[in-house]
C-alpha cells in the first residue's frame, strides 16, 4: 500500500526513494532466510551505512546527513516494513552514536565518521540482569585506575552484543542513584569484555541479544563521555530519541502485516466471493489501517517537536506506547485474517506477530511509558 507522505524537502523524497529501492533489493528477499538461520546481517548494515542511511539525523561535519528526525523515522519505517531486525539494528546503532555525538569531546567525535558510515557497529549497554526498568539502580562499576577505568559487572539483553565494534557502557563511578552513573565508550576488543551466548528469542532471531560480562576490563579514561556523573542524563536523553525509533519500527511492521493481509483477503475466496468483501473482516482491516495512520501521525508529531528544539519526551512516550501496542494488535489480526495459513511459516505474518511483541518491551516497557505519561499528568 502506497503511503502518501508530506516531506519537508525534495532531498527527503529522494532519501525515501533510495531507502525503498534498497529495502526492496537488499532486505525483503533476505529476511526470511536470515531469520530462519538466526544469522546477523552485518554486510547488509554496511551496505545501508555506505548508502548514507545510518547517519541521517547527525551533522554533516561528522559524516551524517543532517536530516530532520521526521525524515529519519520515515526511512526507518520503510526498512521495518521489509525486515524489522535490520530496522531495529539501525535504530539501536543510531542510539549508540548519540552519546558521543551529543556529549562527546572533539577528540571522541573523531570516531563518528566510521560509526555513522557503518564501519563501526555500536551497542547500548544499559540494562542489567537485575535492573531493567530501574536503570538508576544499575551495579556495573567503573573504578578509576591511573589513565583508565576498570569495568566490572554484567549487562543484559544487549542488541549487537556479539557483533558490535564498540559499546556505550553505563556504569557506576560514584554513589547510589542516578548521580553516580557515568558513560564510557569501550572498544569491543578490549580484554575483559566477554559477550555471552546469544539468547533464544521469540523473534528478531537475526539480531541476537546477549549478556556481556565485564571482568576487570580497562577502558582508557579519555573514553569517558560527558564527565563523571553525566551517564544517567545521557541515557535518558538517548532513550527519548530511541523510543521514537521503535515507534517508527512498529508502524513499518504493522504496515507490512496489513498490506499482506489485504492482499491475501482480496484473493482468498469463500462462499463465492473474496473474503475482504465480508463486513466482519473488512471492518477489522479498516480499523487496522486507521490505527497505523494514527500511530504514524503521533510518531511524526513528536519528531517534529524534537526537530523544533521543543520538549518531546512525553510525546515520545505516547508514540512508543501507542505504536507498539497497535503493532501487536495489527499483526495478531493479520494472522487471524489468514486463518490456518497465518499460523504456518509459509506466510510472514506469524513472524510479524512474534516480532511485534519485543517492541512493547525494548526502550522502556509500555508499562514504563504509561508511568512516564501518568506522572506528567499528575504534575500538571
Amino acid at each position: 500500500m502506497t503511503v502518501d507522505r508530506i516531506l519537508p524537502t525534495d532531498e527527503a523524497h529522494d532519501l525515501l526513494d533510495l531507502a525503498t529501492e534498497l529495502a526492496d533489493r537488499e532486505l525483503a528477499p533476505k529476511a526470511a532466510g536470515f531469520e530462519e538461520r538466526a544469522e546477523f546481517p552485518r554486510d547488509v548494515l554496511r551496505t545501508i551505512g555506505r548508502a548514507g542511511l545510518l547517519g541521517l539525523p547527525y551533522p554533516e561535519e561528522y559524516g551524517g546527513a543532517a536530516q530532520p528526525y521526521e525524515v529519519y523515522l520515515q526511512v526507518l519505517e520503510i526498512l521495518a516494513s521489509r525486515w524489522l531486525a535490520v530496522a531495529e539494528a539501525v535504530s539501536v546503532h543510531t542510539l549508540s552514536c548519540y552519546p558521543v555525538a551529543a556529549f562527546g569531546t572533539d577528540e571522541q567525535r573523531k570516531l563518528l565518521p566510521d560509526m555513522l558510515g557503518g564501519e563501526l557497529l555500536g551497542a547500548y549497554c544499559l540494562s542489567e540482569p537485575q535492573g531493567g526498568s530501574d536503570a538508576a539502580a544499575l551495579t556495573t562499576r567503573a573504578v578509576r585506575d591511573g589513565d583508565a577505568y576498570v569495568l566490572s559487572g554484567t549487562k543484559a539483553w544487549i542488541t549487537h552484543a556479539r557483533n558490535a565494534d564498540f559499546y556505550n557502557v553505563f556504569c557506576r563511578t560514584g554513589g547510589p542513584g542516578p548521580k553516580g552513573i557515568s558513560c564510557v565508550v569501550a572498544d569491543a576488543a578490549t580484554p575483559g569484555i566477554a559477550p555471552q551466548a546469544a539468547e533464544r528469542t521469540m523473534g528478531l532471531r537475526s539480531s541476537p541479544v546477549a549478556q556481556i560480562v565485564f571482568d576487570q576490563a580497562r577502558v582508557p579514561a579519555d573514553r569517558l563521555v560527558g564527565g563523571e556523573g553525566a551517564g544517567f542524563t545521557i541515557a535518558m536523553s538517548a532513550l527519548d530519541s530511541g523510543r521514537l525509533g521503535i515507534a517508527a519500527c512498529a508502524v513499518g511492521l504493522a504496515q507490512a502485516a496489513l498490506d499482506y493481509a489485504v492482499s491475501y483477503a482480496r484473493e482468498r475466496q469463500q462462499f463465492g466471493r473474496a473474503i475482504i468483501d465480508f463486513q466482519g473482516l473488512g471492518f477489522g482491516l479498516a480499523d487496522a489501517a486507521t490505527q497505523i495512520s494514527a500511530a504514524r501521525a503521533l510518531t511524526l508529531a513528536a519528531a517534529r517537536l524534537r526537530d523544533a528544539g521543543r520538549p518531546y519526551s512525553i510525546e515520545a512516550a505516547k508514540a512508543k506506547l501507542f505504536a507498539t501496542d497497535m503493532a501487536m494488535r495489527v499483526t495478531t489480526d493479520a494472522v487471524q485474517v489468514l486463518g490456518g495459513a497465518g499460523y504456518v511459516a509459509d506466510h510472514p505474518v506469524e513472524r510479524y506477530m512474534r516480532e511485534a511483541k519485543v517492541l512493547q518491551i525494548v526502550e522502556g516497557t509500555n508499562q514504563i511509558q504509561r508511568l512516564v505519561i501518568s506522572r506528567s499528568l499528575a504534575k500538571g
